[in-house]
C-alpha cells in the first residue's frame, strides 16, 4: 500500500477518535499528573499534531524552554504539554509517516514532529549531575543553615575577632557533607533497584524500521549525562566493592563476587541472538532475573546460529500479514528480522516485542500474537493492583499464533493504529488499528480494513506474564506515559512536623539574637561616642573613627559571640539521633518478619518522629490486609447449609460480647477436626479421586458428604448437591498446571483466586476439572470422565457483577450457568419455576455467611433452546467484532436478554484470608486515636466483607454508601445531595447547606482530633470519587461546587468510624491521601504492597511498604518497609511515640542550655560596654556543646522510655497525645528559654556577687579575674544544664547516670587540667586550682544550682501529684505492678505469644509444679540445683502474650434494619422472622453466626452486604413481572 493519504489522520478519523476519547475522558477527570510526558487531563476536546507544531509560546520564559526542548536539554514546556497529552497517539508499522507528522525537508532529512519519552524511568530524588546542587538548595532551605554560612562568611574578615575562620567553617561542613552522604546512600539504593529495572533484558524484534522514533540521533546532552551516570555508577560500584572486600564476612565477598560476574555475564548476552534451540527458558529462572545460560557458541557464525529461515506463514484472510509485501520480501533472500536481546530502556514507542512467561511487560503494549492457539494470554496484576490472580487478554482477531509467530512474518505487515493519548485509566483503552485485508486468493478486499482495540488487547507495563509461552505485542506508551508511571508520582523529599516547626522556633531565636546583638551595638556605639573618658588614653584607636561605625562593628561581634543561641550542634545532634533511632527500628526482633527473612527497613531516617503523629492511615486491602488467599468455607444447597468455620469476624464479634476467642477457637477446632475426620473417610474409601489431598480441603462438611455420596437426605438433595458443584466444576475459565512438589496434582490458575477456591473445592468433594482444550472441559465426576463444550463465556465486569458459561453437555444440551453477586442473581431468577421455601432458606444461609465476613456467591442455570441459544450466539459475536460507539452498550443488552429466568441452585461462602493480627492491629490502632480509611481496587461486595472479616464494620453500624445512579455516571449534583442529606439526617450539618457554614464546620474540623463517636461507616466507589475530584482537571482547576464537594465529603468521612473506598485507581488514593492532610492539617501515613500504592504512599506524610510475597514494588518507594500488617502497630505505638516525644523533649532542652550559656555572656558584657571580650575561656566556649552539655541530651533523646513497649501496647490511649501534639508547641519551646533565662540571671550574678568585691583565695592570691569568674559560671550553668535534663527523663539507668556524671565533672577536669600548665593556659593559668580550692565558690555552686533547679523540680512535683497527666497515672500503675502479668516484648497482635501467654497463667494460678516441670525441661542450664525452682518461667519468654479475652459490655445494636414487606400477591408468603426461629429450632440455620434478629442498617442495597429480606424482595419482583 503506498504512503497514507492526509485525510486518513483527518476529517473522519479525528472525529471518530475525538468522539471515542470524549467518551473516555468522563471517566478520567479525577487525574492530574504533573510530570514530564504525563497525562494532565482528560480533555474533551482532543488536539492535533499541527496544534502542537503551531502553539506559539506566551512568554519569553516559554520560548527560552522551547528552544532547549527542540536541543533535547530541558523536558517539554509546560505550554506545550497541556496540547501533547491531548493529541492522539498514531503509530505506523513498516511503513513511512505521512507529512503531516514528519519535519525537516524531503528524504533522510525527514524525522517525526512528536518526540516521544523513552522507556527509562528513574525513581530517584537526584541525578549525578544534579546531585550537589539540588541537594546543597535542599539543605539551604533550612534558615539556620543559612544563618551559620554568614556567620562562617563573617569569620573570615579579621575585624570581627575569629582567631581560627577555618576551624568555625568546620562545623557547619560537617553537617552538610553527612546530610549529603545520607541522602544520597538513600538515593543510591533507589538509583540501583532502577538500573535493574531499566536493564532488563527484553526480546526486541530487529530487522524491521521502526519510523515513529529517532533511535540513532543522541544529543551532545544526552551523551554527557550518559558519560556523566556511567562514571558515577563505576565510583560508586568501586567504593562498594571495596567495602565489601576490607570490612564484610567472607560468605558475603563470596556473594558479591558472584553476582558481579553474573552481571558480566548478563552484559556480554546483551548483544546475542535469541533463537529457537539458543533461547533461554524464563520459566526455570527465579523470578526477576535473566537466564545466565550461554546464548550461543563462540566458533557458530551467523547464518549458522540463525539456521535455515522458516517456511513462510500461509496468508490468511481478516489477517495483518500481507501476501502482496510476503511476495516482495520472499525475492529479497538477505532481507531477515529477528528477536534480539536488548534492555528495557531500549524499547521506543512503534517497537515490537516479544515477552516470554514469567517475565515482566517492560511497557503497554497491544498483543498482536500469543502462544496460545485460541489467542488468549494470562497475566498478574500485583503491580498494578495488588491482585496476585490471573487475568485473561486476548490477542487482536487480525493477529494470532495462525498468522504471526516467526520474526519474519512482520516484515510482512503494514498497519497503522490510533488510540488514546496517554492517561492513567487502567481499566480503560479505546482505539483501532487499520490495515489492508486481503482474501484467500491474496486479492485486496478492502485498503483500510479497521478492528477495535479495546483494554481486552492491551498488556500495561509490570503486568507478568503467566502460563503462556509468549505473546508478541506493539508498543503504544513508554516510560513515563505508561499507565502505571502516570499513577505514580515524583519521588517527594520529606521532612518531619517538628523539623519544619523548628524553622519557627529558629526565628524566634534570631529575633532574641538581634535584639541582643541591637542592644550590644547601641551600647557600644554609645560608651566610643563619650568624650573625656581614660578609653581615650588607654585603648587601642578604634576601628571606625565614628561611634556609629563602632557600633555596627559591635553588632556584628556580638552576634559571633551569641551565636549558640541557634546551635548548630542541635542539627548535627538531631541526624546522629535519627539515625541511632532507625537502627533501633531496624534491630528490633518484634519486627521480623521470619518468613521472609525481612526486618523493618527505615529508609527516610529523617522523619522518625512523625510516626508518633499519625492521625489518618489509609491502607490498601488485597496484600495488605489480606493474604488474597481464598478458602471455601460453607454452602447452601437446596435450602441446605452444608460446612463448618470459625473466622475471624466471627472471632471479632465474640470478642466484642465478652467471650473468650481462644476457647471458642479451641471448641470450634475440635468440632471442625471431628467433622473433618468423617469426611475424608468416606471420600477416600467410598470415591476415586486422585487429586483429593487431606491438607487442601477447606470446605469441611461429613453432612454433605453423607448426603452426596451415601445419599442419607433423599435422591431429591443428592440430586441437586451433584448439580450445584458441576456448575463450579464447570463456570469458569481456571487453567491448570502441574504442582511443583506434587506432579500429580494439578494446580488451578484463576483470573480471580474465588473461582480457583470454587473449582478446588468441586475437586475435593469428586468433582475434578482436569483440563481444557481449545473449547472443551475434561472432569472426572467420582473417576468417570466426561467432556463437555464450553461454546460461549459472557465475562465478569464490576458493573455486571456476574460471569456466565453457555455448556454443551454430553447430552447436546445447552446449559447457562451463572455465577455472581447474590443480589444481582436474585433479580433474574425465574418467578415461577424457582421452590419458595428453598429461595427464602438460601436467602437466610447467605445472609448469615455474609455477617461471618464471609464472601457469598450465587450458582444459578437454565437449560436454553439450541435455536433460541444459535440466533442469541450470532448476533452476540457479531457485537463483539463490531467497533460502533454503541459495541459496549450492545453486547450488555444481550447479556441481559440470554441471563434471565435462572434456576437457583445454591450459594457459595469464601474466606479471605487476613493477614495474621489484622484485627488486633486495627482494634489498637483505634483505641490509639488513629482512623482507619481502606482504599481499594476492589470491589464494594468484597471490601465489605474485608471490613467485617477485620472489625472495620460491625453489625451496629449505619452504612453510608455513596455511589452515582446506575443510569447517570456524571450527575455531580445527585452526589452533592447524598453527601449533603447523610450530613444533615446522621450528623446535623448543614441544615442551612451554605458555602458559609461549610468553611466553618472545615475549621472546626481542624481543632477536633477526637474519635468518632456515632456508628456510622462511609463506602464510595471510584466512579464517585472521580466526581468529587473532578476540580482536578484542567479544564475545570478551581471550580467552586466541586471543592465544597470535597470539603462536604472530608466532614462525611471525619464522622465516620470507618471509611472503605472501592475501585480506586492508583491516582484517586493520591487525591483522598492529599485531600484528608491538607484540608484537615493532620499527620498521615499510607501503606501498601504493590505498584499500585505508590502514589500513595509518596503523597502521605510517612509511607509504609509492605514486602510481601509476591512482590516488593511499595517497598522501593516507602519510607519503612515491614513484613507484615501487624508489625505497624508496633512501629507506631512504641517506636514512633517515643522517638516524637524524645525529640519534642530533646530539641526545647537543647535551646535551654544554650540560652542559659549564652545569656551569661551578655550579662557580663553590661559590664564592659559590650566590646565582645568573653567571659570564658576559649576552649570553654567550645567544648560546653560539644562535651559538658551534649551526651545528656543525646541520652535523652535515643534512650529515655516513659513506659516500656509492652506498656505501650496495652495502653494505646497513650499515642494520643502525639495526635494532639501535646509533647510540642512553641509555647513549650517558648517556656523552656524562659527558664533559661531565670537560670542564666542566677549562674552569673551568684558568682558576680561572690566577686563582686575582690578578694584572695586562702593562698592569699587574687580570684578577681573574668576567666575565674567564668570558671564558676560556667560550673553552675554546666551542672544545672544536665541535671535539669536528666530531670526530664523518664528513664534512670546506670548508663545515664553514669554519662551524665561524666559529664558534669568533665567541666571540673578541664578547669584543673587546661589551666596546669602555663605554655597552654597562658593567662588561665592555674585559674582551676585557685577556683576550686576556694570555699566560697563552692558555697555559691552548691546554691546556685539549688536555686537553679527548683522551681521547675517544685512545678513537677505538684503537677504530677496534684493534675497528673495520662503517663503520669499510667507509670503510677506500673509501679504498682498492674502490668507485670505482661513480660518485656508483649505484642497483642501475635496469637501465638497471646496463648502462650493464657496457658501460662492457667499453669501458674491452677498447677504452678508442672510449670516448674516445664520450665526445667526447656531450659535446663538455668535450672541447676543453686537455681531451684525460684526462677519463674515467664522471665526465659522472650514473647508472652496478655489475655486474648477483651472484657468489655456487650454491645447492643440501636438499630434494625428496615424490614421488606413481601408483596400480597406473592402466592405462598412466608413470615422471615417465624421462618429464622423455626429454622433454629431444628438446627437448619447452624452456620456458626449469631442466631439473633440483629440487623445490619445500610442506605443502599449492596452486594457485599446481604439481607435476606433484600434478596427475597428481588425474586418477589421477579415472580410478579411474570404473573
Amino acid at each position: 500500500m503506498s504512503e497514507l493519504p492526509p485525510s486518513s489522520l483527518t476529517s473522519k478519523d479525528d472525529g471518530q477518535l475525538v468522539k471515542e476519547q470524549e467518551s473516555a475522558s468522563t471517566n478520567n477527570h479525577n487525574h492530574k499528573v504533573t510530570s514530564s510526558g504525563s497525562s494532565a487531563s482528560d480533555d474533551t476536546k482532543a488536539c492535533t499534531v499541527q496544534d502542537l507544531v503551531a502553539a506559539p509560546p506566551p512568554t519569553f520564559k516559554d520560548k527560552v524552554k522551547r528552544f532547549l526542548f527542540d536541543k533535547g536539554l530541558v523536558d517539554r514546556p509546560d505550554y506545550l504539554q497541556q496540547i501533547y497529552v491531548k493529541v492522539p497517539r498514531y503509530i505506523y508499522v513498516n511503513q513511512p509517516l505521512p507529512p503531516q507528522m514528519t519535519v525537516g525537508g524531503d528524504g533522510s532529512n525527514q524525522h517525526p514532529v512528536l518526540t516521544y519519552p523513552r522507556n527509562k524511568i528513574r525513581t530517584t530524588k537526584y541525578t549525578p549531575l544534579s546531585f550537589l546542587p539540588k541537594n546543597i538548595l535542599f539543605q539551604f532551605r533550612n534558615v539556620a543553615n543559612v544563618y551559620f554560612l554568614v556567620l562562617v562568611i563573617l569569620g573570615a574578615f579579621q575585624i570581627f575577632g575569629v582567631d581560627s575562620p577555618g576551624l568555625a567553617a568546620v562545623p557547619l561542613i560537617v553537617i552538610v557533607c553527612i546530610t549529603a552522604i545520607k541522602d544520597a546512600f538513600e538515593d543510591y539504593r533507589r538509583a540501583i533497584s532502577d538500573s535493574q529495572l531499566n536493564n532488563s533484558p527484553i526480546h526486541l524484534l530487529q530487522g524491521l524500521e521502526n519510523p515513529n522514533v529517532l533511535v540513532n540521533e543522541v544529543s551532545l546532552w544526552r551523551r554527557f549525562k550518559k558519560r556523566c551516570s556511567r562514571i558515577t555508577g563505576k565510583v560508586t560500584h568501586g567504593i562498594a566493592k571495596g567495602c565489601v572486600m576490607v570490612f564484610a564476612r567472607k560468605e558475603k565477598r563470596a556473594e558479591f563476587i558472584r553476582q558481579e560476574h553474573y552481571d558480566n555475564e548478563n552484559a556480554l548476552r546483551r548483544v546475542s541472538t535469541i533463537v529457537s534451540d539458543y533461547s533461554y527458558n524464563s520459566a526455570n529462572l527465579p523470578q526477576g532475573r535473566p537466564s545466565v545460560s550461554s546464548p550461543k557458541k563462540s566458533m557458530q557464525s551467523r547464518r549458522s546460529r540463525l539456521g535455515p529461515p522458516p517456511p513462510p506463514t500461509k496468508p490468511i484472510a481478516n489477517t495483518l500479514l500481507n501476501p502482496s509485501l510476503q511476495k516482495d520480501n520472499l525475492a529479497h533472500e538477505n532481507l531477515r528480522a529477528a528477536f534480539k536481546n536488548r534492555r528495557w530502556k531500549d524499547v521506543a514507542m512503534g517497537d515490537i516485542i516479544r515477552i516470554r512467561a514469567n517475565e515482566e511487560v517492560p511497557a503497554d503494549i497491544i498483543v498482536l500474537s500469543s502462544s496460545d492457539i485460541e489467542g488468549n494470554c494470562y497475566i498478574e496484576t500485583k503491580n498494578l493492583d495488588g491482585e496476585t490472580n490471573l487475568k485473561t487478554k486476548n490477542c487482536l482477531q487480525a493477529g494470532g499464533a495462525d498468522h504471526l509467530k516467526h520474526s519474519n512474518d512482520f516484515l510482512s505487515t503494514k498497519f497503522w493504529v490510533e488510540c488514546d493519548a496517554p492517561n492513567p485509566n487502567l481499566y480503560s483503552f479505546r482505539g483501532t488499528i487499520h490495515y489492508e485485508n486481503f482474501d484467500l486468493n491474496g486479492q485486496l478486499v478492502n485498503p483500510d480494513e479497521k478492528e477495535a482495540v479495546t483494554n481486552d488487547n492491551v498488556l500495561l507495563r509490570g503486568c507478568m506474564l503467566r502460563n503462556t509461552k509468549w505473546v508478541i505485542g506493539l508498543v503504544v506508551y513508554t516510560g513515563s506515559e505508561t499507565k502505571i508511571m502516570l499513577n505514580s508520582g515524583i519521588t517527594p523529599t520529606k521532612s518531619s512536623l517538628i523539623s519544619r516547626e523548628l524553622n519557627l522556633s529558629v526565628i524566634i531565636n534570631f529575633l532574641l539574637l538581634f535584639i541582643l546583638c541591637l542592644i550590644s551595638g547601641v551600647v557600644n556605639g554609645t560608651f566610643y561616642n563619650k568624650k573625656d573618658v581614660s578609653r581615650l588614653y588607654f585603648d587601642f584607636e578604634p576601628y571606625s573613627p565614628t561611634a556609629a561605625g563602632n557600633g555596627v562593628l559591635a553588632f556584628f561581634v556580638a552576634l559571633i559571640i551569641y551565636q549558640s543561641l541557634v546551635p548548630i550542634s542541635l542539627y548535627i545532634s538531631v541526624e546522629i539521633i535519627k539515625t541511632l533511632q532507625a537502627f533501633f527500628i531496624f534491630s528490633d526482633m518484634k519486627m521480623y518478619y521470619e518468613k521472609l527473612d525481612f526486618p523493618c527497613i527505615p529508609k527516610a531516617w529523617n522523619i522518625s518522629d512523625d510516626l508518633g503523629q499519625i492521625e489518618y492511615v489509609f491502607s490498601d486491602k488485597t496484600g495488605t490486609l489480606t493474604q488474597n488467599v481464598m478458602e471455601f468455607k460453607k454452602c447452601t444447597i437446596n435450602g441446605k447449609s452444608y460446612g463448618l468455620a470459625y473466622t475471624e469476624a466471627k472471632q471479632g464479634l465474640d470478642k466484642r460480647d465478652g467471650l473468650d476467642t481462644v476457647v471458642e477457637a479451641e471448641k470450634w477446632k475440635r468440632l471442625i477436626q471431628k467433622d473433618k475426620e468423617g469426611m475424608l473417610e468416606i471420600l477416600f474409601n467410598r470415591t476415586s479421586n486422585d487429586q483429593l489431598r487431606e491438607d487442601n480441603v477447606t470446605f469441611v462438611s461429613e453432612a454433605y458428604v453423607k448426603d452426596t455420596i451415601l445419599g442419607e437426605n433423599g435422591s431429591k438433595q443428592k440430586e441437586a448437591n451433584i448439580t450445584f458443584m458441576q456448575a463450579l466444576a464447570l463456570c469458569h475459565t481456571v487453567v491448570t498446571e502441574p504442582n511443583e512438589l506434587d506432579p500429580e496434582l494439578r494446580d488451578f490458575k484463576a483470573e480471580s483466586p474465588d473461582e480457583a477456591a470454587l473449582v478446588a473445592v468441586a475437586r475435593d468433594v469428586g468433582i475434578v476439572f482436569k483440563d481444557r482444550a481449545r473449547k472443551l472441559i475434561h472432569i472426572a465426576q467420582y473417576g468417570q470422565d466426561s467432556e463437555y463444550e464450553l461454546v460461549d463465556i459472557i465475562g465478569f465486569t464490576s458493573a455486571r457483577k456476574r460471569m456466565s458459561c453457555i455448556i454443551r453437555t454430553p447430552e447436546n444440551k445447552y446449559l447457562l450457568i451463572t455465577k455472581g453477586a447474590d443480589n444481582v442473581i436474585f433479580q433474574r431468577l425465574d418467578g415461577s419455576a424457582n421452590s419458595n421455601e428453598v429461595v427464602h432458606k438460601t436467602a437466610l444461609h447467605l445472609e448469615d455467611y455474609a455477617k461471618e465476613g464471609l464472601r457469598t456467591l450465587c450458582i444459578a442455570q437454565r437449560e436454553l433452546d439450541p435455536k433460541v441459544y444459535h440466533d442469541w450466539s450470532r448476533r452476540y459475536k457479531d457485537a463483539h467484532a463490531s467497533i460502533d460507539d454503541s459495541r459496549d452498550e450492545i453486547i450488555e443488552r444481550l447479556a441481559e436478554e440470554i441471563e434471565t429466568d435462572l434456576i437457583l441452585l445454591g450459594g457459595t461462602a469464601i474466606e479471605d484470608r487476613l493477614q495474621a493480627g489484622v484485627p488486633d492491629s486495627i482494634a489498637i490502632l483505634g483505641e490509639a486515636g488513629i482512623k482507619l480509611w481502606v482504599l481499594t481496587g476492589d470491589r464494594i461486595e468484597t471490601a465489605i466483607n474485608i471490613g467485617f472479616s477485620c472489625n472495620l464494620l460491625e453489625n451496629n453500624m449505619k452504612l453510608l454508601v455513596v455511589r452515582p445512579e446506575e443510569g447517570d455516571q456524571e450527575n455531580i449534583a445527585y452526589i452533592d445531595g447524598l453527601i449533603t442529606k447523610y450530613l444533615q439526617e446522621n450528623f446535623g450539618y448543614l441544615q442551612n447547606d451554605s458555602d458559609e457554614e461549610v468553611d466553618r464546620l472545615i475549621k472546626e474540623a481542624r481543632k477536633d482530633h477526637s474519635a468518632p463517636s456515632a456508628n456510622h461507616a462511609l463506602v464510595i466507589d471510584g466512579a464517585a470519587l472521580s466526581l468529587v475530584f473532578r476540580s482536578l482537571a484542567v479544564e475545570e482547576p478551581n471550580d467552586p461546587s466541586i471543592i465544597k464537594l470535597q470539603e462536604k465529603f472530608l466532614l462525611l468521612g471525619k464522622q465516620c468510624k470507618s471509611v472503605i473506598c472501592c475501585r480506586v485507581s492508583p491516582a484517586q488514593k493520591a487525591q483522598v491521601v492529599k485531600m484528608v492532610k491538607n484540608n484537615l492539617g493532620v499527620m498521615t501515613l499510607a501503606i501498601g504492597d504493590g505498584a499500585n500504592d505508590v502514589a500513595m504512599i509518596q503523597a502521605a506524610n510517612v509511607g509504609v511498604g509492605i514486602a510481601g510475597e509476591e512482590g516488593r514494588q511499595a517497598v522501593m518507594s516507602s519510607d519503612y518497609a515491614i513484613g507484615q500488617f501487624r508489625f505497624l502497630t508496633r512501629l507506631l505505638l512504641v517506636h514512633g511515640r517515643w522517638s516524637y516525644k524524645r525529640l519534642a523533649e530533646m530539641v526545647p532542652c537543647f535551646f535551654y542550655k544554650n540560652v542559659t550559656f549564652t545569656l551569661t555572656c551578655f550579662w557580663f558584657g553590661i559590664y564592659n560596654n559590650f566590646d565582645g571580650s568573653y567571659l570564658f575561656e576559649y576552649t570553654f566556649l567550645m567544648f560546653f556543646n560539644l562535651a559538658f552539655t551534649s551526651l545528656p541530651v543525646i541520652v535523652l533523646a535515643v534512650l529515655d522510655q516513659d513506659v516500656s513497649d509492652t506498656v505501650s501496647l496495652l495502653v494505646p490511649q497513650l499515642y494520643r497525645s502525639g495526635i494532639l501534639g501535646a509533647e510540642w508547641s512553641q509555647f513549650k519551646f517558648s517556656w523552656y528559654m524562659f527558664d533559661g533565662l531565670y537560670q542564666s540571671v542566677i549562674a552569673f550574678f551568684f558568682p558576680y556577687l561572690l566577686y563582686y568585691r575582690a578578694f584572695q583565695n586562702p593562698q592569699g592570691l587574687s580570684v578577681d579575674h573574668r576567666f575565674w569568674i567564668g570558671i564558676t559560671v560556667c560550673m553552675v550553668t554546666v551542672t544545672a544544664c544536665d541535671i535539669y535534663v536528666l530531670l526530664r527523663q523518664y528513664r534512670w539507668d546506670w548508663l545515664t547516670l553514669l554519662i551524665d556524671a561524666i559529664s558534669i565533672l568533665l567541666v571540673f577536669f578541664w578547669a584543673g587540667a587546661w589551666s596546669a600548665r602555663q605554655q597552654m593556659a597562658q593567662e588561665f593559668y592555674k585559674a582551676g586550682a585557685q577556683t576550686l580550692g576556694t570555699l566560697s565558690v563552692w558555697c555559691v555552686f552548691f546554691i546556685s544550682v539549688i536555686l537553679c533547679l527548683l522551681p521547675r523540680f517544685t512545678y513537677d512535683f505538684l503537677k504530677s501529684n496534684f493534675k497528673p497527666r495520662d503517663i503520669d497515672i499510667v507509670r503510677e500503675m506500673v509501679r504498682k505492678g498492674q502490668f507485670d502479668d505482661y513480660p518485656a516484648g508483649y505484642d497483642p497482635t501475635d496469637a501465638e505469644d497471646i496463648e502462650r501467654h493464657r496457658i501460662l497463667n492457667q499453669l501458674i494460678d491452677t498447677d504452678p509444679e508442672t510449670l516448674q516441670k516445664l520450665e526445667r525441661e526447656q531450659f535446663p542450664e538455668f535450672h541447676e540445683e543453686d537455681i531451684g525452682a525460684t526462677s519463674p518461667i515467664k522471665k526465659t519468654f522472650k514473647s508472652i502474650k496478655r489475655k486474648a479475652t477483651i472484657t468489655r459490655s456487650k454491645l447492643k445494636s440501636q438499630s434494625r434494619s428496615r424490614r421488606d414487606t413481601l408483596n400480597e400477591n406473592f402466592k405462598h408468603p412466608i413470615d422471615i422472622t417465624e421462618l429464622r426461629r423455626r429454622m433454629i429450632q431444628e438446627g437448619e440455620y447452624n452456620t456458626g453466626a449469631r442466631n439473633s434478629l440483629e440487623r445490619i442498617n445500610t442506605t443502599h442495597e449492596l452486594p457485599g452486604l446481604t439481607q435476606a429480606e433484600t434478596l427475597i424482595s428481588y425474586h418477589t419482583r421477579t415472580s410478579i413481572n411474570l404473573r
